[in-house]
């Protein structure tokens, strides 16, 4: 079948449907927080609709930890701001006068050191998603859950439609900001700016107790400690940064990419589409606020099968339908450090030019990173569709992406593109 083929009626039913079943999701299992009961009793509500119309069903246990990913930022910031004021407050007390050629020799060797081991487990956790960690907190279960429709005939190719479950804790950057003052770029800036010039000083200021830099070498080694004092204001609003208590209900991240997937094989069922060789799988992982742990440990369990076996597999994450404007193929992710498969980008782009979607590009995750990479990473064919204004929006992880802003002419964009390259990649 041919996307011009397919009845839009059955595309607008479902995005109606969509947006009653977030409301119903929202309302009736409260907050989602990654590997929480409520993401497993949101599952459990869709798993009884996809029975209905779906060939098999199930759940994948796997272990987790929702706070290890973002709960270093306390730490880090905590240790950052006592290096630099008790060091400062003893120096001026004449705690280090006789030690090296100057008083703040060993202030800077401390500041130095603590700044560059939290930019280094910073750059491992929220860089390159490492789960540096997770070693420091108690793990608990969290679920995948899959549906699969099955073709006709004999299966030959797999096409997976992912999306994530959980929502995000509120992150008071975004949650103050508003649709024109973002404050997310400017206090993240600040935050890493400040951390790097810190270290950049402190290595020069050490140096120059045992190098002769002249003029420049004295200012450093007597004055360069102040430039500290920045980078212990960023660490007030690093510390700040995340609201651990307050988690967000996330409608738009990602209940509009989790019932993108749901009815992708609803709208395959009530079309009356039978692919010939394409089975189709809809699966809704838990953790991706995490750290994207969810699509981490189902690329572990299916790596072999999706990539060893005779039957091409392919998976399109779908990450918030929200905004007019930025409907977009996202074929660099994970902060543009990993590429997504390019051949399967493009297809889903074609596709979504071929649905009569208006503007959708392709793009590149230049902060963060979605479920996608993870499947990159393993070697699985994948790609990201969303829709999210990049400065970031103003709902981003806080209590602001509630089902009264969904957009569903953007939600109907998403699901037509989505149905149009499951049928080109059919073809």
């Amino acid at each position: 079948m041919k996307f011009s083929d397919f009845p839009q009626a059955v595309v607008n039913e479902n995005v109606d449907w969509a947006v009653r079943e977030i409301t119903n999701v929202i309302k009736r299992y409260g907050p989602r927080e990654s590997g929480n009961e409520n993401c497993l009793a949101a599952q459990k509500h869709i798993k009884k609709e996809m029975d209905t119309f779906c060939d098999e069903t199930g759940f994948e246990t796997y272990k987790m930890n929702p706070k290890a990913f973002l709960h270093f930022t306390k730490t880090v910031s905590v240790l950052t701001f006592l290096a630099i004021v008790v060091t400062m407050l003893l120096t001026f007390l004449d705690i280090f006068d006789n030690i090296g050629n100057s008083a703040f020799f060993l202030p800077q060797i401390i500041v130095g050191a603590v700044v560059i081991c939290s930019l280094f487990v910073a750059g491992l956790q929220l860089t390159l998603y490492k789960p540096f960690c997770d070693i420091f907190y108690k793990k608990k279960d969290a679920n995948n859950f899959y549906a699969k429709r099955a073709p006709r005939g004999e299966v030959k190719k797999r096409i997976v439609i992912c999306g994530h479950i959980d929502a995000a804790y509120e992150w008071r950057h975004t949650r103050y900001s508003t649709k024109k003052v973002h404050l997310m770029l400017p206090l993240m800036a600040l935050t890493i700016c400040s951390m790097i010039l810190s270290a950049i000083i402190a290595l020069i200021s050490i140096i120059a107790n045992f190098v002769d830099m002249g003029a420049f070498g004295e200012f450093m080694t007597s004055y360069g400690f102040l430039f500290h004092s920045i980078t212990a204001i960023a660490m007030v609003t690093l510390f700040f940064f995340v609201d651990f208590k307050t988690v967000s209900p996330g409608a738009n991240d990602n209940l509009t990419g989790t019932y993108a997937a749901v009815c992708a094989l609803r709208m395959l069922d009530m079309a009356g589409v039978e692919l010939e060789n394409t089975e189709v799988v809809a699966l809704i992982t838990d953790g991706e606020e995490a750290g994207l742990k969810g699509t981490k440990a189902w690329a572990a369990a299916h790596k072999e099968e999706y990539l060893n076996s005779d039957i091409e597999t392919a998976v399109l994450c779908v990450d918030t339908l929200a905004d007019d404007g930025f409907l977009n193929v996202y074929s660099k992710d994970m902060n543009s450090l990993v590429k997504n498969d390019k051949e399967f980008s493009d297809l889903v782009l074609e596709a979504g030019n071929e649905a009569g979607v208006e503007g959708i590009k392709k793009a590149g995750v230049f902060m963060g990173a979605s479920d996608a990479a993870a499947f990159s990473q393993a070697g699985i064919k994948a790609t990201t569709l969303a829709a999210m204004d990049p400065a970031p929006a103003y709902y981003y992880h806080n209590s602001r992406d509630n089902y009264d802003i969904l957009n569903p002419e953007v939600i109907k964009a998403g699901f037509n593109t989505i149905i149009s390259a499951i049928l080109k990649f059919d073809e």
